[in-house]
């Protein structure tokens, strides 16, 4: 292994851990290793003579689809080699062998793939000591999945019906949540005596959902993918969560780390 570019998505900060995790372990070996935000990314311009990483969250038992839309777009290869990583709080199934599939029908050549558990960061937010323990634990896995990956010991391997059907099926259920009466059942408020304008959520958003409104507040479009990452990061907590248990957030690293990292 000689270079790798890693391209990752974070809603609340647990991939971002994840990859940072790794990136680390990458660099004590000597290998140089670029981590890039996929919302930032160009997929046609991903350097194919480098290793490739992919992380990002699961959602819908597969992954967003402005994720998954930027891996489709990825240019053929002959033969790059690629590696991903998902964090998620209990199961995905429709990610490792479709996506597998995919980028083997695009010439790239996959070596690993993992799922790391970390924190739940919806509908049922857990205590912090809860929290702490798995993304300790977490942490040793992403530990353990680099070197596999250094030492050429990771697989990535593929149930194919199994796989594919729940594919189709979370492919389907994040179709939904682009129809009007889905976004306005699970619609995100502001709450203006809360908020103080101060436009960071506008900043977070990773497919640009949110706008400034006439009058100065945030206005949600009806794009929004659930990512967390404006309710969680909210200084102010003026953004309401109606699919969370008590209106509880979580977030597992700072502002700062998402916007710059």
């Amino acid at each position: 292994m000689e270079k790798i570019d890693f391209y990752y998505f974070s809603g609340t900060g647990n991939t971002l851990l994840v990859a940072k995790k790794m990136v680390e372990i990458f660099e004590k070996e000597d290998i140089i290793t670029n981590l890039y935000r996929i919302e930032d990314s160009d997929p046609l311009k991903i350097d194919l003579n480098h290793i490739i990483g992919l992380a990002f969250p699961v959602s819908e038992f597969s992954t967003y689809d402005f994720v998954w839309k930027f891996i489709k777009s990825f240019p053929e290869s002959k033969g790059t080699k690629i590696f991903m990583v998902d964090t998620l709080g209990g199961v995905s199934g429709g990610i490792v062998g479709p996506l597998r599939k995919i980028l083997q029908n695009k010439g790239y050549e996959p070596i690993g793939a993992k799922e790391i558990i970390m924190p739940l960061n919806i509908f049922y937010i857990e205590d912090n000591e809860i929290n702490e323990k798995k993304i300790k634990k977490g942490l040793v896995v992403a530990e353990e999945y680099a070197l596999s990956l250094i030492n050429g010991e990771s697989y990535w391997g593929r149930i194919p019906f199994l796989s594919d059907s729940v594919y189709y099926t979370s492919i389907s259920a994040l179709k939904l949540t682009s129809f009007n009466i889905y976004q306005k059942l699970l619609h995100l408020d502001v709450n203006k005596d809360k908020c103080n304008k101060c436009e960071q959520c506008i900043e977070l958003c990773p497919i640009n959902n949110i706008n400034n409104g006439d009058d100065g507040y945030p206005v949600y479009l009806r794009n929004c993918v659930y990512c967390q990452r404006c309710t969680s990061f909210c200084p102010r907590g003026a953004i309401s969560v109606p699919f969370n248990y008590k209106g509880k957030t979580y977030r597992a690293v700072n502002v700062k780390e998402i916007l710059k990292s």
